[in-house]
């Protein structure tokens, strides 16, 4: 071997070998601290009570975040998401909807209020809490609908039979029933009673997923409830020292090291104050640093709170001051496409569409409802469309002027153009029809 053939050699052993490897699995002083995140049920288990606690101490104290809460819930739901049947024949279309409509203002067993109320409700707890509960009760007069504290499901519910945190799976992980607890073990007079098993059937348990095989729902605040926390001690502290600022405007100080006057020796705590320090004095006015620096930390922490949330900072803090329609428009365009797969994807299957197919088969059953092929085409009764409220535009006469463009040019339909307005095609139609009845002519109005 000759002298190149053995550097080459050297070279070649002597080097150190390839790492491959993700940074962000990395250890040392970068990862050293770093969180991990194990497999979701046994972590949702573990935390999830917990997160629903402070999110709700939060919702009820933060206002912050009471705003967030609130715009959320308002743009999943709004007034109400309504339905319309898909039934291909217009009469039988109108009777579905007409019944579902008379059941609508009777949907809460507790009878405080109506369907879109307590899709308010539904919405609301899936934010805070992470999930929703309702149970379907069957009437003579109907189903009903009971929303419960999702606490009520039974978590120390969990054997090696597929039961786990209350929920009771078969191998394919569908849900066979929910054991749950006839109260909160957490009221002040709770008396001890065992869960009960309940036909996951008439169960509505509502939760957004965020990973595959996912049991139980986790708070939508999960990721800004310490950053709140904190943020609402940075605030009390600031207020604090703005407070302690203006009672003590400056100190006097003593200049030539003798003692202190017993006169007005003790400071007096009052807006504007002089605290005197000592004989030969000189006047040092107090101007806290950490209150000119407040504003800018303030406006940061706010827009993380709102990207924690999902939501444009605006709906969070109410600050439209740098905001124009560009950027209105920019900022709420992901946040309803974000709305709409939550609308979609989370409250049509797992709540809204139960509840109609209970309704309409009780009507079917019972012979409110004429259906005379139900039988061989059932599907055709017991689905539906559901069309949330129109989310409210920054310039409706531009919306509206290329809605009017799109159907002009065959881009799209009137009923599809009607149906995202969250209105049914054969109702607008209906109400058009009947205004223009009613409506006076012209001529009619130029009578004396």
């Amino acid at each position: 071997m000759g002298i190149l053939d053995r550097v080459a050699f050297w070279r070649r052993t002597s080097a150190p070998a390839a790492i491959r490897s993700f940074d962000g699995a990395t250890g040392g002083r970068r990862g050293r601290g770093m969180g991990t995140f194990g497999r979701i049920n046994p972590e949702t288990a573990a935390a999830g009570a917990h997160l629903a606690s402070r999110a709700e101490y939060l919702a009820h104290n933060n206002a912050w975040l009471a705003q967030a809460i609130g715009n959320w819930t308002g743009a999943l739901v709004g007034a109400g998401i309504m339905p319309n049947a898909r039934h291909r024949d217009p009469e039988t279309r109108k009777a579905l909807n007409a019944y579902f409509a008379s059941w609508w203002d009777s949907a809460d067993i507790e009878g405080r209020t109506d369907f879109a109320g307590l899709q308010a409700i539904v919405a609301r707890s899936m934010v805070v809490k992470g999930e929703s509960v309702s149970l379907l009760i069957g009437t003579d007069e109907g189903p009903r609908l009971r929303v419960l504290d999702p606490a009520l499901i039974d978590a120390s519910k969990t054997d090696h039979n597929l039961t786990f945190a209350g929920i009771e799976l078969d191998e394919h992980g569908r849900r066979l029933a929910y054991w749950i607890l006839p109260e909160n073990p957490a009221s002040v007079f709770a008396n001890f009673a065992p869960s009960q098993r309940v036909d996951a059937d008439s169960v509505l348990h509502v939760f957004k997923p965020v990973s595959p095989g996912q049991i139980r729902g986790v708070s939508w605040l999960a990721p800004v409830i310490l950053p709140a926390s904190d943020f609402d001690q940075y605030c009390d502290a600031l207020l604090m020292s703005a407070k302690m600022a203006a009672m003590s405007a400056g100190f006097i100080v003593n200049l030539n090291g003798g003692g202190a006057d017993d006169i007005g020796a003790e400071p007096a705590w009052e807006p504007g104050g002089l605290t005197r320090l000592g004989l030969g004095e000189d006047v040092k006015f107090n101007s806290p640093a950490q209150l000119q620096q407040a504003d800018a930390y303030l406006k940061h922490n706010l827009r993380q709170l709102a990207a924690g949330l999902g939501l444009p900072e605006f709906l969070l803090s109410g600050d439209l001051t740098q905001a124009n329609y560009s950027s209105l428009r920019a900022g709420l365009l992901p946040f309803r496409q974000r709305v709409e797969q939550i609308q979609y994807g989370v409250l049509v299957p797992q709540f809204l569409a139960p509840c109609w197919r209970a309704v309409i088969l009780h009507g079917v059953l019972s012979g409110a409802i004429d259906a005379p092929d139900f039988g061989t085409n059932p599907d055709a009764y017991l689905r539906a469309d559901w069309l949330p409220p129109r989310a409210l535009q920054v310039d409706p006469l531009k919306d509206t002027e290329a809605t009017v463009a799109e159907i002009d040019a065959g881009l799209t339909s009137r009923r599809k153009a009607v149906a995202e307005r969250g209105w049914v095609l054969e109702d607008l139609d209906s109400e058009i029809a009947a205004d223009a009845f009613e409506r006076p002519t012209k001529q009619e109005d130029a009578k004396p």
